[in-house]
C-alpha cells in the first residue's frame, strides 16, 4: 500500500509566553516597547495593520465573514471599537491586541533524522501583545505542498520544540529536528538550530534554575529575551507552559477515506510517524479518541462522498483539520474550510490558548509573591500586599475583559471553542485562579481590619488614661494655685514638670495598651475579685507574669 500524499500543508505554531513585569506596576505596556524598537533602522519587526484600517469602501467580504462568527463582546476583543465609540485612545485604542510581523524570515528549513531535508514556506510570523495582561503569544504558519503523510506528521511532532527534553545514547535531542534553519528570500541562513549542543543547555539550568531557548526561537522572538540569561533586552520573557509548542494543522489529500484509524490518532495526537503497518494501540484507545478528540460533524466515511470528507481533531494541544484537497468546500481558501481555518479557527484557537496562559500567569505570580513572604520582614510583608493587590486588580481587569465562556452562536466555532475549553481545563483553572486571589485578598482585608482594631484599642486606652492628665491640668488652671505673677522662668519650670511627666505617661501608655486593655477588662468584670484585677495590674508593668 503506498503511503498517502498531503497536497497541501499547512502548520501554525501558538506559543505563549510570560512577559515579565517592566518596574512600574502596571501590566500589559510591553507593545508600547515594541513599538520604539520596531521604529530602529534594521528591525525585522514592523507593526501590522489591521483589516479595519483601509478604507471602509475597500473592506473584504472574507473580514466581514470573519467579523460576523463572533459575538460583540469577542467582537470589540479582537477588533476594538470604532474611533467614534472609543472612550479612551490611549489606554483602549482600536483594538486591545497589538500585533508585529516579522518579515525577513521566508523559508523554514527542516533537517529530519534519516537525514532528508524538507523547505516549508513561511505564510506569516505574527507576535501578539494584549492590553493589560503581561502574555504574548507568537503565530508562526508555514505551508509545503506534496509530501509524504510520514514527513508531514514528522514536521508536526518535532518542529515547535523550544528546547530538548532529553538527549539519547549519542547525544542526539530526541524527539527534536536534527537541524532548523531560517532562510530569507535570498535562500541564505539567518539562524540555525542547536539542539545538539547538550554542555550548552545543561550549563543553563544549572546557572539559572531555568530552560534556554533553542538558538533559532530566541532569534526569532528578538528583541524579546530570555529573563533567565545575561542578554540585555527591556522586554523579558520567560516560558509558560509545556515545551512543544501548541498547533494547529491543516491537511488536505486527494482520498482522506484512505487514511487508517492510526493515521487519525497520530495526527490529532500529534504523536511521531508509526515504525510499521502493526497497529501499535488497542481499540480501546481508537475509541476514546474518537469520543473525546474527534468532532465528525463532516465525516461520514461509508457515504465516500465529498460532503462527508471533512474531519476535525482537538486535544487541546492541537487541532488537526482533515479532508479532501479536491473539494472546494474543504480548500477554497476563501469560502472553505481552508479559510476558516486560517482565520475564524485561528483566532477562537488563539483565544483559547490566551485564556489559559493569562490565568497561569496570575498563579505563577501569585506563587511567586507567597514564596517571596517573610512575615518576620516588614518590607517583605508590604511588598506581599503590593503584589497580592495588583493581581486581584489584573485578575477583574482580565475576567471584565476578556475573559468569556462563549464566542459564537454559530454551531461549528461555538462547539470547537467549547472542545478547547474542555481539554484545557480552563474553566476550573479559573476557578482555582479566583479561589486563590480572593482568598489572599480576603486574608489582607482581614489582617487590615485586625491592625485597625488593634489601632482602636490602643487610642481607646490612652484616651481612657489620657483623662487623668486632662483633669489634673484642668486642676491646674483653676487658679487654685496664683502662677500668674511668677517670674517667666518659674512658670516654664513649672509647665516641664507637668509636661514630662504626662508625656512620659502616654508613651508608656501606648507601649502598654494591650495589657491595660486587659486591664481594663478585668476591672470591669464583676466575676474576677480584686486579687485577680491587681495581678492584671502587675502584668503592666511586667512585675508579673500569668
Amino acid at each position: 500500500m503506498s503511503e498517502p500524499v498531503v497536497r497541501h500543508f499547512r502548520q501554525i505554531l501558538i506559543w505563549p509566553l510570560q512577559l515579565m513585569p517592566l518596574g512600574h506596576g502596571q501590566m500589559g505596556r510591553h507593545w508600547e516597547l515594541m513599538h520604539a524598537a520596531v521604529q530602529k533602522p534594521g528591525s525585522p519587526w514592523e507593526a501590522r495593520s489591521t483589516e479595519f484600517d483601509c478604507p471602509p469602501e475597500e473592506f473584504q467580504e472574507r473580514h466581514y465573514r470573519e467579523f460576523v462568527t463572533f459575538l460583540p463582546y469577542v467582537q470589540r476583543f479582537l477588533y476594538g471599537e470604532g474611533t467614534t465609540e472609543a472612550a479612551d485612545a490611549a489606554s483602549w485604542g482600536r483594538s486591545p491586541l497589538h500585533v508585529f510581523r516579522r518579515t525577513d524570515i521566508k523559508t523554514v528549513r527542516m533537517t529530519y533524522k534519516d537525514g532528508c531535508r524538507w523547505d516549508f514556506r513561511v505564510a506569516h510570523i505574527d507576535l501578539y501583545f494584549f492590553f493589560d495582561i503581561d502574555v504574548a503569544i507568537l503565530a508562526f504558519e508555514i505551508m509545503a505542498d506534496d509530501m509524504p503523510l510520514r514527513r508531514a506528521q514528522d514536521a508536526m511532532f518535532r518542529l515547535g520544540r523550544a528546547f530538548p527534553a532529553q538527549w539519547d545514547e549519542e547525544e542526539h535531542a530526541s524527539n527534536c529536528p536534527t537541524l532548523v534553519e531560517w532562510l530569507d528570500q535570498h535562500g541564505q541562513v539567518l539562524c540555525e538550530s542547536d539542539y545538539q549542543d547538550r554542555r550548552a543547555f545543561l550549563a543553563h539550568v544549572g546557572e539559572f534554575r531555568s530552560t534556554r531557548m533553542a538558538a533559532h526561537w530566541d532569534h526569532l522572538l528578538h528583541p524579546l529575551v530570555p529573563h533567565h540569561s545575561d542578554e540585555e533586552g527591556a522586554i523579558r520573557y520567560r516560558q509558560l507552559e509545556y515545551h512543544r509548542m501548541p498547533l494547529m494543522a491543516y491537511l488536505s489529500f486527494d482520498d482522506p477515506f484512505a487514511l487508517r484509524d492510526e493515521d487519525f490518532y497520530r495526527l490529532g495526537m500529534v504523536t511521531k510517524p508509526g515504525d510499521g503497518d502493526a497497529l501499535p494501540y488497542s481499540p480501546k484507545v481508537f475509541d476514546d479518541f474518537e469520543r473525546q478528540c474527534c468532532y465528525d460533524r463532516f465525516w461520514v466515511p461509508e457515504r465516500r462522498h465529498p460532503a462527508t470528507s471533512t474531519r476535525m481533531m482537538c486535544n487541546g494541544h492541537a487541532f488537526v483539520l482533515v479532508g479532501m484537497h479536491g473539494n472546494a468546500f474543504f480548500s477554497d481558501p476563501r469560502t472553505g474550510a481552508l479559510g476558516q481555518f486560517r482565520h475564524q479557527h485561528f483566532l477562537l484557537t488563539m483565544v483559547a490558548h490566551f485564556h489559559k496562559a493569562s490565568l497561569l500567569l496570575l498563579r505563577d505570580r501569585l506563587a511567586v509573591a507567597m514564596s517571596q513572604l517573610n512575615i518576620r520582614n516588614e518590607i517583605s510583608v508590604r511588598f506581599f500586599k503590593r503584589e497580592i493587590r495588583q493581581c486581584l486588580e489584573g485578575f477583574l481587569r482580565f475576567n471584565q475583559r476578556y475573559w468569556f465562556r462563549e464566542v459564537s452562536n454559530q454551531v461549528l466555532t461555538d462547539q470547537l471553542f467549547q472542545m478547547l475549553r474542555r481539554h484545557l481545563d480552563t474553566e476550573s483553572l479559573y476557578v482555582d485562579v479566583r479561589d486563590s486571589v480572593q482568598g489572599m485578598n480576603q486574608y489582607l482585608e482581614n489582617d487590615d481590619l485586625r491592625r485597625q482594631a488593634d489601632t482602636v484599642v490602643r487610642l481607646t486606652v490612652v484616651t481612657i488614661l489620657g483623662m487623668i492628665g486632662t483633669t489634673v491640668t484642668g486642676f491646674l488652671g483653676m487658679n487654685l494655685f496664683d502662677y500668674a505673677s511668677q517670674p517667666g522662668a518659674v512658670k516654664f519650670g513649672i509647665f516641664m514638670l507637668a509636661f514630662l511627666p504626662i508625656t512620659l505617661l502616654t508613651f508608656l501608655t501606648v507601649v502598654r495598651s494591650r495589657q491595660l486593655s486587659e486591664f481594663l477588662d478585668g476591672m470591669a468584670d464583676q466575676r474576677l475579685r480584686w486579687p485577680a484585677k491587681l495581678l492584671l495590674l502587675g502584668r503592666v508593668f511586667g512585675r508579673l507574669r500569668r
